[in-house]
């Protein structure tokens, strides 16, 4: 008989969470402007906002804490990071940065202008709005099979190649100072870019002149697809695919709260060393000294040792076959969903799921407030609500994709977590013709709007 699955780590410490009442989860939500960003962490039960900061630690990272230098100049934890940045991914220049965000802002203030087109694979929330808040526009260039969530196809994060040729050639290419490619692509499902993708898209970009951006939050997770799913790199290491991936970037941002699995860090990696320099003006005026950048050094020693423990297999095995056992347990409920499933968290297909809401009534934030009520679970809109207004028309923006997101902290849940959460999506599916009416928008910011809205039921 063959042996069953088995995650490849132990627990060690435990965090006491409390169930709540329905009558309570609807004052509270009430209480939120039915934002789910605005409630309590002890409001919620299973809590699948984001992976981003919320994963556990190992026992070697908690170690590392306790190593930190906190100079504030040329801190050994500096190096230590240094040196894990080069050895596993190649970049021989960094900076560090607080997060993934504070790292596109740094890179961003030097390359970004306002009339320019940054083209690439549906960029997430906090790119597309770092380049619309300097007045440039975000060209979306994913393969159209990522918008069907009834289509199966192995790297539905993949660039159109076609697209993208057409974005370049028929604009000055002074106006695009990058392409960028976000592995894996997170708003289009979690999905992984290929090998020959990325290797595709560097050609086309070397051919041009245009410089390749890796938005590398979860890194680790495409290699482990590319691993998995790609002909020729089924008997590689991920640190040997790892490898071959940025080698077809010039610079690289990551927001180190996914995939070298820490609760705040981030950095930019560079190649070209006049770049770096470029960048080092305002990493220091935004973020702090160089060495530094806003990180503490406990917590680049942690990243450091994540980077490494992240990109082992049996890590990102565990991982990620949990991610589909949440998805293969809602399957069973009927619950439509983005296929094939992703990395980090399982996209439920809104206009399939609440098919009667009109998408005036942001029906994928509707669905995450009836998750919450049914079961204190609390996921994220991947939607209208999070698309923003054009910048130019301030009409709203209605995507191909109505998802709602719910994204599996590392080695933080159980399997037994994710099935109360396929259970309680199943319920709510059982029900969801007495779901009549969806949300309105009563306050908003101006850009990123998602964060702070505020909502009312209809």
């Amino acid at each position: 008989m063959q042996l069953p699955f088995a995650e490849s780590f132990k627990i060690k410490m435990v965090e006491t969470i409390q169930k709540s009442t329905r009558p309570e989860r609807e004052q509270w939500i009430k209480e939120a402007k039915y934002n789910l960003f605005n409630l309590k962490s002890n409001q919620v039960f299973i809590d699948l906002l984001t992976d981003s900061g919320t994963g556990a630690m190992s026992d070697k990272q908690w170690s590392e804490l306790m190593l930190g230098d906190e100079s504030y100049a040329g801190a050994s934890s500096y190096y230590k990071m240094k040196n894990a940045i080069q050895a596993i991914l190649g970049f021989p220049y960094f900076l560090p940065t607080h997060q993934g965000r504070a790292a596109e802002n740094v890179l961003f203030s030097v390359l970004v202008k306002e009339g320019m087109l940054v083209p690439g694979n549906s960029h997430f929330d906090t790119t597309k709005g770092h380049i619309e808040f300097r007045k440039a526009t975000a060209i979306d260039c994913t393969i159209h099979e990522a918008f069907d969530t009834t289509v199966y196809h192995d790297f539905k994060g993949n660039v159109d190649l076609e697209k993208l040729e057409m974005v370049l050639k028929s604009n000055p290419l002074e106006k695009i100072p990058m392409i960028i490619m976000t592995i894996t692509n997170n708003s289009a499902g979690g999905q992984p870019v290929s090998m020959q993708n990325l290797r595709d898209v560097y050609a086309l970009a070397q051919k041009y002149g245009i410089r390749v951006v890796f938005d590398s939050a979860r890194f680790a997770e495409n290699a482990y697809f590319i691993k998995m799913r790609e002909k020729g790199y089924e008997n590689k290491s991920i640190k040997e695919i790892v490898q071959e991936m940025f080698s077809y970037a010039d610079v690289m941002t990551m927001s180190a709260k996914k995939d070298a699995i820490v609760n705040m860090g981030g950095f930019i990696g560079f190649k070209d060393e006049e770049l770096f320099k470029q960048a080092s003006v305002f990493g220091i005026v935004f973020e702090g000294f160089i060495t530094y950048g806003g990180m503490s050094g406990r917590d680049m020693n942690a990243l450091a040792q994540g980077l490494d423990e992240g990109t082992e297999f049996d890590t990102l095995d565990s991982r990620i076959k949990q991610t589909a056992y949440l998805g293969s347990r809602l399957k069973e409920f009927g619950v439509p969903m983005q296929e094939p499933f992703g990395g980090h968290a399982i996209f439920v297909d809104v206009k399939r799921f609440l098919p009667h809401l009109p998408k005036e009534e942001f029906p994928a934030q509707t669905l995450a407030i009836e998750l919450y009520l049914e079961a204190g679970i609390r996921a994220v809109e991947i939607g209208a609500i999070m698309a923003d207004r054009d910048p130019i028309t301030r009409e709203n923006r209605f995507p191909d994709l109505e998802l709602i997101r719910m994204a599996i902290p590392r080695r933080t849940y159980t399997n037994n977590h994710m099935d109360y959460v396929a259970v309680a999506l199943g319920n709510v599916f059982a029900r969801r013709n007495e779901i009549k009416r969806g949300v309105k928008i009563v306050k908003e910011a101006p850009i990123m709007r998602h964060f702070t809205v505020e909502l009312e039921r209809l």
